[in-house]
Order: C-alpha cells, then structure tokens, then sequence
C-alpha cells in the first residue's frame, strides 16, 4: 500500500441535528468519437424546490426527507449525447453557482451527476465544476457525489469530494437506491460529528464498453458481488468500482476503485481487494448477449423459429442512450434493402428509431392511412450512410412525448420505422404501444441500444447485438483512443500487471499533490 504524505490529523466537528444540505449537479455520458453536440436546453434543467420533486425518498413525509433541511439548487440531466458545448456548460455552472451562492450557509452538499461529462476545452469537467462549487459554499462543506458506474474518477474528482459512491447495477435497476445511499451518508456524518472519511483510490488500467460489463453476467456479477462485502466490513462506510466510459477519450478515461470509511486500513484493503479482483477478472469479461454483424443478425432472426420471436436486435453503435448521434441511417438503409421484408404480408419488423423532423412534420399533414415520401436521418452523424429516403403508408403519429416530442411511424413493406422529432431511446413497451405498435407479436424488433433495458429483456425470446458503426462502437479498438494512460487493457493486451495499491486521498481542505496518474 502507497504511503501518503504526512498530514494533520482529521479535527472532529460537531454533531448536527438537523443539517442543511444543497443539492446540484449536471449529468451526461458525452462521446467525443460522435460529431453531435450538446446544448444546454437538452438537460431540461430543475431548479430550487422543484429538483427534490426528483428523488423518491425525498418526498413529503419521508426520513431522510426530515433528516435534514435539503435546498436544491440545480439539477441537469441529458440524454447521452455529444460533446456539451462550452457555452451551454458556462450558462448551466453559472446558474448552479448562483444558486448555491443564494443558499445560504451549507453543512453538506449532494453533488448528484453522471461523471462522464465532455465539455469543449476542459477535461474533467465534474471536477471542475466541484471545484468552482467548493470556492462558492467553501471548503468545509462536506460533499457527497453520486454517479453512474460508466463514470470517470479521478484523483482530483476523488479529492474535492468527501463521500463518493456509484450504481453496482448495470443495467442500472439500483440508480435510485444509490442515490438514496449518497444522500444517507451524507446525513450520517453530518449528524453524527464523524472525522471527515478516509479515502481509497485505485486506478485500474481497464477501459471496456459497458455491454461487455453487464452485471447480468459473470464475471461482473461477482466482482460487483464483492461490493457489499467490502462496504459491510467494520470502518468502511461505502465501496464502489467505476468502469468508466469508454467512448471518450480523455486521460480520465479508465476503470476506478474508491472506498470510504473512517478507518485508513480497511478502506485500503477494500480498495485493493476489488481493484485486484476486477484485473484479475480482464479477460473473462464478454458481451452481455451474442455479437454478429447486421446481416449476420437478421439472417438468424429470419431463420429463427415462432417461439424464438419477437427475436430483438441492438443496433449498437449509434445507441443514443451511450452517446450515439441517433441519426445514423445505416442500419436501417440496410434493413430496408432485405428483400424478405419488402411485402406487407412477410415477417414483421420494428425499427426504432430515427430522428426526421422534416419527414414526421410530412406524416402528420398527410395524416394516418397517407402514403407519403419522406427524407431523415444523417443530420448530424453522416460519416457512415447519407439520409435515408422511403416511401410508406402512415401507420401511427403521436404527440407530446416527453422526448421525442412527435413520434410517427411509417410502414414500408412489412418494416415499421418510428420516425421522432427529436431522437429517443426506446426502453419500455409503453414506447411501442403508444404508437399502435405490438413489439410482442412482431417477428424482429430492431432498437438502438447496447445491453436491452429490462422490459425489453424480459420480451426478447431471443435476442443478438449487432456490431454496427457510430459515435458508440462497440470495437474500441478502431475509435481511435489517443490521450488515455497506456498501457490499458485492451489496447494492450500482454501489459504487465499494474500498481494496484490504495492511494489515500487527503480531504478537500488539504492540497492534493500533482496527479501523475
């Protein structure tokens, strides 16, 4: 284990019998292998009371709710998308600061985000922006971050917080249960008195897709299982691994281990038990479902048997819910072109989706059972396909989705394509049926995503991802990666083993040392 410099013991503080804590933060997985970009609308942006309406256990009556007096400040949350442009990030910071300036005197703060956030000409930007918020509410304000476990951590992120935690799930079926642990913690130390935390930090030289990651599996499965067990053992008050995001290309950009708790030999331990059980594990890790190529994808769905249907597809690269522009008509070109799917009385498919709001402003005015030609997609990601034309009858339209805005689907032949007005993950049945669609009778179903949320995994009879190009490929190898640590596994593959000791990381109101990491 790494020896840290010599530092003032930790001053206890007093207890607190009703804290008051803010609560900020702005969140997106932002790929800088995608030419989208991300403006500061598309983080539909709450504020002040109405951000607790965002948690559950926060609500009128609840404990946590009465454990403490919580002030929101500002809170963001984009679809995954593109690199946040630099202006949108200065307005959004600009508010959160005010606002938290406008709070008045704090004991805590909930820093709520994802963690792999890209802004133009910044890299770290969550820790960034923590730091602009410890110059705003100072330093002795105790913070605890909350993030998706397909964030980046780095040493600076690790030190400007004193409690930080991370989703175990992947599919993420515990984000709200996460959040509610970072909130608790927070309350805990604050009302107890407790010494700011101790803090372990481990960098793992790993850096893979979170579809090869799914805890649905093993090796995850265990190795996230492991988890729990560090966070029960006396001293430890929180235990977490980050996989990071891996379509992004910073140095930042890697799996990490922290534990916190108050006692300095347990967190290491716990650090360096996880950080050496997920190395060792590097190379079990697989795609959480059966990979092919496009056509390789559709031949085994057509082949498939009535029982084997609906038979869903991901059509990985260009999922929006990882970063992907949305827009790229590849797949779909593709699909389209099947000679099996040109008659309306052949199999049935469902494609969703693609962003085309000149082609859906063309649906509605010509209105459902309306044969129309319409032009969409490659807007914005035209490196791989150029916009797709088609010519079908309207089958359905819908208004006022919360994200897509308009949706409508066009069939042409036996393929339903849901065109949106604004791009859209489809993750629930709901998303299907509001359109007049039956994704459990249809024979393939074709969603842009990685891993399939849970309701559609429980749909699928069967199920493959095609590895198809986009901002989100899922052969890293071929991105592009230039500024991550090397050596990293797998751009390395016969590196040697790494330095897989805790690094104790000093509090927020002691000077971190230069990151060589």
């Amino acid at each position: 284990m790494a020896e840290p410099r010599t530092r003032p013991a930790a001053r206890p503080r007093s207890p607190l019998s009703r804290p008051v804590i803010a609560i900020a933060g702005l969140g997106i997985e932002s790929s800088t292998f995608s030419p989208a970009r991300t403006e500061a609308a598309a983080f539909h942006p709450q504020r002040g009371a109405d951000v607790l309406t965002r948690y559950p256990f926060l609500a009128p009556g609840a404990p946590l709710r009465a454990a403490a007096e919580w002030r929101g400040a500002l809170v963001g949350k984009a679809l995954p998308g593109g690199t946040v442009t630099a202006a949108a990030y200065e307005e959004l910071a600009a508010e959160l600061l005010a606002r938290l300036a406008e709070s008045g005197p704090l004991d805590g703060l909930w820093f709520d985000i994802h963690g792999a956030m890209t802004v133009e000409g910044i890299d770290d930007a969550e820790a960034v922006l923590l730091a602009r918020v410890r110059e705003t509410v100072g330093p002795d304000v105790i913070v605890s971050t909350s993030m998706d476990l397909h964030g980046n951590v780095s040493r600076e992120l690790a030190h400007l917080s004193d409690l930080i935690t991370c989703y175990r799930m992947a599919p993420h079926e515990d984000a709200m249960e996460t959040k509610e642990r970072a909130a608790r913690n927070l309350v805990d130390l604050l009302t107890t008195g407790a010494p700011r935390p101790v803090k372990a930090w481990i960098p793992v030289p790993v850096l893979l897709a979170g579809e090869q990651t799914s805890t649905r599996i093993e090796p995850a499965k265990s190795v996230y299982a492991a988890v729990e067990e560090v966070e029960a053992a006396e001293g430890v008050t929180d235990a977490a691994i980050w996989v990071g995001y891996a379509w992004a290309d910073e140095p930042r950009n890697r799996a990490v281990v922290m534990v916190t708790g108050p006692d300095r030999a347990a967190v290491a331990a716990g650090a360096e038990r996880l950080a050496q059980g997920f190395w060792e594990a590097r190379h079990a890790f697989e795609f959480v479902a059966p990979t092919d190529t496009l056509d390789g994808c559709l031949d085994e769905a057509l082949a498939s048997a009535p029982e084997n249907r609906p038979y869903f597809i991901s059509d990985t690269g260009d999922n929006p819910t990882a970063g992907g522009a949305g827009d790229v008509t590849w797949s779909l070109e593709r699909v389209l072109a099947q000679p099996e799917f040109k008659d309306p009385s052949g199999p049935t498919v469902i494609y969703a989706s693609l962003p085309g709001p000149a082609a859906v402003e063309t649906a509605v005015r010509a209105g459902v059972g309306a044969t129309v030609t319409v032009t969409a997609g490659a807007e914005i990601d035209d490196r791989h396909a150029g916009p797709l034309t088609m010519t079908g009858v309207v089958h359905a339209i819908r208004h006022g989705d919360p994200h897509a805005e308009v949706g409508a689907v066009l069939r042409v032949g036996g393929v339903y394509v849901v065109l949106t007005a604004l791009r859209k993950p489809y993750h629930h049945e709901h998303d299907f049926t509001d359109l007049e669609l039956s994704p459990r009778t249809a024979d393939i179903v074709i969603v842009k995503i990685g891993y399939l949320e849970p309701e559609l995994f429980d749909m699928a009879a069967d199920w493959k991802m095609a590895l198809t190009p986009g901002g989100v490929d899922q052969n890293l190898l071929r991105l592009g990666h230039h500024r991550i640590h090397r050596p990293m596994f797998p751009f390395d593959e016969e590196m040697t083993d790494p330095d897989l000791s805790a690094r104790i990381i000093p509090p927020p109101n002691d000077p971190l040392a230069a990151d060589n990491e």
